[in-house]
């Protein structure tokens, strides 16, 4: 525990190192304003909530993610130090965990640098903040999900545009299996059961159900497996990078 906690530091302050953090931030805040008061006529709407900022955080997570995800391993294998990192005295799968727990404490630094916004829409209104609480958590949440997805993507590849890419298709699919237009599309010609199915695998689905204010071990529990999942995935593909 303590070898992956020394590793966790390590990567953390890693992404303070260079002013690509910083620009990360600033990127994520800017656009998050934008979306929420222009695109999403927060003022125009006349209600006391953040909904407009919540409902873009999984198309806004498509492509700010993947730019954190895909230098996990990539750059650790295009440079060789990956040899180096796992001669450490920590296992793999913490070795994984330790450079995902840095990354995911990176965007919830992004996500809290949003909190003015809370400030501002409880001076403007009375809005339920309890909903708002609940909202930040399933969007960190969902973050880790996009997260673990990006650290698999980015161990397959040397190369960071690749892993870029890949990461933002797969979270692509994960959060169209739930949009609506998307399964009204198969409505027709797909039973009800298989469409539940595909529904209850997108982020886009579960994430909606936490920013209504309904804090449901379900959804948690589908946040929780696709991380592991996916961090172990992580963990298999480089067992079989390092066997080539």
């Amino acid at each position: 525990m303590d070898n992956l906690l020394i590793l966790y530091k390590r990567e953390f302050q890693s992404y303070f190192s260079t002013p690509l953090a910083y620009v990360f931030i600033l990127v994520f805040l800017v656009l998050s304003g934008v979306f929420t008061f222009y695109l999403g006529n927060f003022y125009e709407r006349g209600q006391a909530d953040l909904a407009p900022f919540f409902n873009f955080h999984p198309w806004l997570y498509l492509f700010l993610v993947p730019a954190v995800s895909m230098r996990l391993w990539a750059e650790e294998r295009k440079s060789g130090s990956i040899e180096l990192l796992l001669t450490l005295p920590v296992s793999q799968f913490n070795a994984v965990a330790g450079k995902f727990l840095a990354a995911w404490s990176f965007t919830g630094i992004s996500l809290i640098g949003t909190f003015p916004l809370w400030i501002t829409v409880n001076y403007l209104g009375d809005p339920d903040n309890g909903v708002i609480f609940a909202s930040y958590i399933g969007s960190w949440f969902m973050a880790g999900g996009f997260l673990a997805i990006g650290s698999c993507t980015s161990a397959l590849s040397k190369s960071q545009i690749i892993a870029f890419i890949t990461c933002g298709c797969i979270c692509l699919l994960f959060v169209l299996a739930g949009f609506p237009l998307v399964l009204a599309a198969f409505q027709s010609w797909l039973p009800q059961v298989l469409l539940d199915t595909i529904a209850s695998l997108s982020f886009l689905t579960h994430f909606t159900a936490i920013s209504k204010g309904v804090l449901s071990l379900q959804d948690f529990l589908y946040f929780v497996s696709m991380i592991l999942l996916w961090l172990l995935l992580t963990s298999a593909v480089i067992d079989a990078k390092q066997a080539d």
